[in-house]
Formats: C-alpha cells, sequence, structure tokens
C-alpha cells in the first residue's frame, strides 16, 4: 500500500503551503496539480515542489477540477501509488480527519474513503441547502444512500478500482467529477466508506464555482447518469435482494 496526498490548485496562493505541511506530517508525499494558476500562485507551487516527497504537474491551460483531478490520478498511477487521497487546496477540511482516512484505508484497502461534511457557522446557507439537490439526485440514481455526501473534496481512492472507471468518463469534467465518479464508482460494486470532516468556510476564501456554467453542468451530468441508473436498474434492484446461500 503506496498512498499519496494529490492536491489540486488554481490559484490558492495563500492556503496551499498549510495544506503541504499538514499531508507532510502525515508523512504523505504529496502530488500538486497546477491547472492553469495565475504567475503568483504558480511560484508558490514551485517553492513547495523544491520539498522532499513532493511532486508538481503543471497543465498547460485551466481544466477545471475534474480535469486536474483527473490528470493527477494517472500521473499518482505513473509514480507507482497504489491509493490517492484527494483533498482541496483550500483549506476547507480539517486536517485532524486525515489520520482517520488513512486508517479506513488501511482497513479497506479495496474501498472509496468519501468525506461527508460536517459545517461550522462559516458555511453560507445557499451552499448548504444547494448541495441537498445532488445529495437527492445521488440517491435516485444508485437507489441507495450509500454516499453520504458525493460533494465533499476529501476522500481516497483505490487506484486499481478507479483507474477502468476514470477511463469510461467524460474527459471534459469540472465542477460535477467529484459527484460523477462516486455515482460511477458505486455501479462498479466499489465498496463506499463514509467518513465525518469538520469544514470550515474561511471569510476570504476562494470560489471558482460558476453559477450558471456549472449548475448547467452539474443539471446534465445527473440527467446522464439518470439515464444511465435506466439501463443498471435490474442489477441496481437486486442488491436489495442477496441471493439466498445455499445450504
Amino acid at each position: 500500500m503506496k498512498p499519496v496526498a494529490l492536491v489540486p490548485v488554481y490559484n490558492h496562493a495563500a492556503t496551499v503551503g498549510a495544506v503541504v505541511r499538514a499531508l507532510h506530517d502525515l508523512a504523505l508525499p504529496v502530488l500538486l496539480i497546477d491547472d492553469g494558476s495565475s504567475a503568483e500562485c504558480a511560484a508558490v507551487l514551485d517553492a513547495l515542489a523544491g520539498l522532499s516527497a513532493t511532486i508538481l504537474l503543471r497543465l498547460p491551460v485551466n481544466g477545471g477540477k475534474g480535469g486536474a483531478v483527473m490528470a493527477g490520478l494517472r500521473e499518482a498511477h505513473a509514480h507507482g501509488f497504489s491509493h490517492v487521497l484527494q483533498i482541496d487546496a483550500d483549506g476547507q477540511h480539517d486536517a485532524a480527519a486525515l489520520a482517520a482516512f488513512l486508517a479506513a484505508m488501511v482497513e479497506a484497502p479495496q474501498a472509496v474513503i468519501v468525506g461527508f461534511p460536517r459545517y461550522d457557522a462559516s458555511v453560507p446557507k445557499s451552499r448548504w441547502l444547494g448541495r441537498y439537490a445532488t445529495h437527492l439526485w445521488v440517491w435516485i440514481n444508485t437507489l441507495s444512500r450509500r454516499i453520504r455526501d458525493s460533494m465533499c473534496g476529501l476522500r481516497i481512492y483505490p487506484l486499481a478500482a478507479t483507474l477502468p472507471v476514470l477511463d469510461a468518463m467524460p474527459p471534459w469534467s469540472r465542477m460535477e467529477f467529484d459527484t460523477e465518479i462516486l455515482v460511477r464508482l458505486d455501479w462498479a460494486d466499489v465498496p463506499i466508506r463514509n467518513l465525518p470532516v469538520a469544514v470550515h468556510y474561511p471569510p476570504d476564501g476562494v470560489s471558482h464555482f460558476q453559477p450558471w456554467r456549472d449548475n448547467v453542468r452539474i443539471s446534465w451530468m445527473h440527467a446522464r447518469l439518470f439515464f444511465g441508473m435506466l439501463r443498471r436498474l435490474p442489477k441496481l434492484i437486486g442488491r436489495h435482494f442477496p441471493a439466498e446461500e445455499p445450504h
């Protein structure tokens, strides 16, 4: 078992350093994905890349979070890593939760370990409420509630199970990636474990969510997954009625 931390970065110059330090404190190597950041952020990433156990992959143009994570998962595999701990560069996720995620990975190495947020008072109400539409569609498209939160950016992927699913996904994913890959991993019968993580939204935090563009993309993703669910309906229903063991 050889895990690496994957941090997609797009103009998080002020916060990415603290995230990298927290990961190094856990003796995790770090793979930084520069998703077309500004010169200021690129300089910060160049400095971090000089640290031991730190790899920097620089993408030529901004492709969105999904594109950055896809590139990072494949780069991690090319470097011989077995698992990827994905974490956002904005420092929202409580680093104290990371040890529990790594322990869960050791206990269940074939599973995807997925964070579900425990918000404090800093969360914008509109964002907190808006997530529930996605939660509902995920539960419909998997016919289950195995995935408690598909939008949390803290998770661990087992690469052996994830890469075949990744290869079947659209290559243009942006904000919708986190949700789509979890639904498709569930369809592929990859075990899913959910762990809590405290989430804080700093008042000066950087968000790249563009409501018109990203909501349209997310709506199309849910529609695409819905028709995918219909094709898999007998299998998904059959999960609720396991075959009896022979006597």
